[in-house]
C-alpha cells in the first residue's frame, strides 16, 4: 500500500518522500489505520520491519493537525541508543511538519537537564524517553503530563526483562485515563500479553512472524573452544574483506578484549558498551554509520531498535542466554528487504542455549566446518525437552537391598 493511500497530510508525504519511502510496510500497513481510528494496539513484527514508523507516522500525522500547549505524545524505551535512534526518526518525519520533540535519556551534563525540563513543562509534542530518567523528572515534582493523547511503550518486553515494569506503572499512572496506548517490540512473551492486559483497553492485536528471524538472513554456526573463538573472528573478517558487520559479546570486558586483537591485526574496530561516556557511544556509532569504522564491537545495549543501513554480517561471538535475544542480535542485519548474514560461535557451554534458539526460530542452523589451521572444535551435542541436557553418563543399576537413609515424615 502506499502511502499516500492511507490519509496522511501533504506535508508528511513529502517528508517520507524526501526520506525514501513510497510505500507502507505490512506493520505500518496494519497500524496505521487502527492508531488513527483511536483504538489501543499491541503490535508485534520481527525487527526491522517498519515498527517505528508503525506508531510515528500517524501520531506525526494527527499531531501536525493539533492546537493548545503541553506533552501531548510520549514514547518510552529501553535504552538510550534506542530513545536517539527514535529522535532522529522523527527528526526525519517532522522535517516539513510543525511538530516539536526532545529525547530524554542518562548521560548527560547539566544543560541537557535543563532542556529536558523545559521541554517537560514548557511542552514539546513529542517526549522520547527511558524510564529511569523520566522518573527522575517526575519525581521532582514539575512534570505535566495532563495533555498527553498518545503513549507508545516501544520494546515493552526488554523494559520488563531489566526491572521496568514498576517505572511504566508509576509513569501511566500519571496519564489521563483517555489516553491512547500502543505497545510495540519484536517479541510477545506471556508477561507481556499480562502487562497488556492490565494497561490497554480492548486492544487491537498485530502479530507478524512473532520470534522469527526474517527470510533473508542466511544463517550459520561454528562449533569452537573459547581459545578458537579470536582466531576464528580474525580470520573470517579479513577474508570477508571490506564489510560492514556488527560482533555481539556477552560482556563489558570482552568488548575491549576482541577490539584490542582486532587492530592488532590492522582490523579497523571500535567498541560500544555500557562502560561508554553517552559522547563516547554517540561518536562510535557516527563513525561506524559513516563508514569510518567497517566492525563495531558491542554488548546487548545495541541489539534492539538501532537501525543501520547495509550491515553485511553480524557476528555472535558469544551465544546469546536468552533465545530472544538472538532474534533482536541477527535483525541489526537484512533490514528493509536487504539480504544479510549471521555467523554464531558455540562453545561447548552455550549448546545447549543454541538448541533453545533453534526450537524458537524452528528450524536447525547450519553448522560450518572450522578453517583447518584452526584445528578441531568441539562436538555437536543433542539435547532434549525444555533446554535439559542429555545424560552421558550411565546410571548405576537400582538396588532395592541399599541401605537408604531415613526420612521422617511430617
Amino acid at each position: 500500500m502506499k502511502f499516500e493511500d492511507l490519509g496522511l497530510n501533504e506535508q508528511l508525504l513529502e517528508a517520507l518522500g524526501y526520506m525514501g519511502f513510497d510505500s507502507a510496510t505490512p506493520i505500518q500497513e496494519q497500524a496505521i489505520p487502527i492508531i488513527n481510528s483511536g483504538k489501543d494496539i499491541i503490535g508485534c513484527a520481527q525487527t526491522g520491519t517498519g515498527k517505528t514508523g508503525a506508531f510515528l507516522i500517524p501520531i506525526i500525522n494527527m499531531l501536525s493537525k493539533a492546537s493548545g500547549g503541553g506533552v501531548k505524545c510520549l514514547i518510552v524505551c529501553p535504552t538510550r541508543e534506542l530513545a536517539l535512534q527514535i529522535h532522529q526518526q522523527i527528526e526525519g518525519l517532522a522535517y516539513f511538519v510543525d511538530v516539536s520533540y526532545m529525547a530524554i535519556y542518562g548521560g548527560g551534563n547539566g544543560s541537557e537537564w535543563s532542556n529536558q525540563k523545559n521541554a517537560l513543562t514548557e511542552g514539546a509534542d513529542i517526549v522520547v524517553a527511558t524510564p529511569g530518567k523520566l522518573i527522575s523528572h517526575m519525581n521532582l515534582g514539575y512534570v505535566n503530563f495532563s495533555k498527553i493523547k498518545y503513549l507508545v511503550l516501544d520494546e515493552a518486553d526488554r523494559m520488563l526483562d531489566i526491572g521496568f515494569q514498576d517505572d511504566l506503572v508509576k509513569i501511566i499512572d500519571a496519564l489521563p485515563e483517555k489516553t491512547q496506548k500502543i505497545m510495540f517490540s519484536a517479541t510477545m512473551p506471556d508477561k507481556i500479553r499480562r502487562f497488556a492486559k492490565k494497561i490497554l483497553h480492548q486492544p487491537a492485536e498485530i502479530s507478524l512472524s512473532i520470534s522469527k528471524p526474517a527470510e533473508n538472513v542466511t544463517q550459520g554456526a561454528y562449533l569452537v573452544y573459547d581459545e578458537q573463538k579470536l582466531p576464528l573472528l580474525t580470520d573470517l573478517l579479513t577474508a570477508k574483506g571490506d564489510v560492514r558487520c556488527i560482533v555481539f559479546t556477552s560482556t563489558k570486558k570482552n568488548v575491549s578484549v576482541i577490539v584490542r586483537q582486532l587492530k592488532k591485526a590492522k582490523i579497523n574496530a571500535l567498541g560500544v558498551s555500557s562502560d561508554l561516556e553517552q559522547s563516547e557511544r554517540e561518536d562510535a556509532l557516527l563513525q561506524f554509520r559513516s563508514g569510518k569504522v567497517k566492525v563495531l564491537v558491542a554488548t546487548d545495549v545495541l541489539s534492539r531498535g538501532i537501525d543501520i543501513e547495509n550491515l553485511d554480517v553480524v557476528f555472535n561471538y558469544d551465544v546469546p542466554s536468552d533465545a530472544e535475544d538472538y532474534v533482536h542480535r541477527i535483525g541489526r542485519t537484512a533490514r528493509a528487504a536487504s539480504s544479510g548474514l549471521a555467523l554464531t560461535f558455540i562453545n561447548e557451554a552455550s549448546m545447549i542455549d543454541f538448541s533453545k534458539i533453534e526450537r524458537l526460530i524452528e528450524q536447525e542452523v547450519k553448522k560450518i566446518a572450522l578453517p583447518e589451521a584452526l584445528g578441531e572444535g568441539p562436538k555437536w551435542k543433542t539435547f532434549q525437552g525444555k533446554g535439559k541436557k542429555k545424560s552421558f553418563h550411565k546410571k548405576k543399576p537400582y538396588n532395592k537391598n541399599a541401605k537408604r537413609p531415613f526420612k521422617k515424615r511430617d
